[in-house]
């Protein structure tokens, strides 16, 4: 986790970072629409699960909804930043 917080002082992520971490990269530096578009036609869990976490950045919450509904992840309730560590956390772990 330190190293991926790190490399946020970086222009751009690690291009061997998976698009749900490539994703709350560009969140974490503030540009959700890049983070958006990462994971916007991806199909998997992982990438529907930042999905969500995205349109709740945004204030979309039935968005988020449909999209924690197709990660099989509960909605999230706590701070952004909580969730945005939870998920970096759990795709960081092997």
């Amino acid at each position: 986790m330190a190293d991926f917080r790190q490399s946020l002082a970086d222009a751009a992520p690690a291009p061997t970072l998976s698009p749900p971490l490539a994703a709350l990269w560009w969140a974490a530096k503030g540009d959700w629409d890049r983070a958006h578009r990462i994971v916007q036609d991806e199909g998997d869990a992982n990438s529907a699960r930042v999905h969500a976490y995205l349109h709740r950045v945004e204030g979309d919450l039935g968005n988020a909804g449909y999209w924690y509904r197709q990660a099989r992840q509960p909605v999230a309730k706590d701070s952004l930043d909580a969730e945005w560590e939870r998920i970096v956390s759990a795709l960081l772990t092997p």
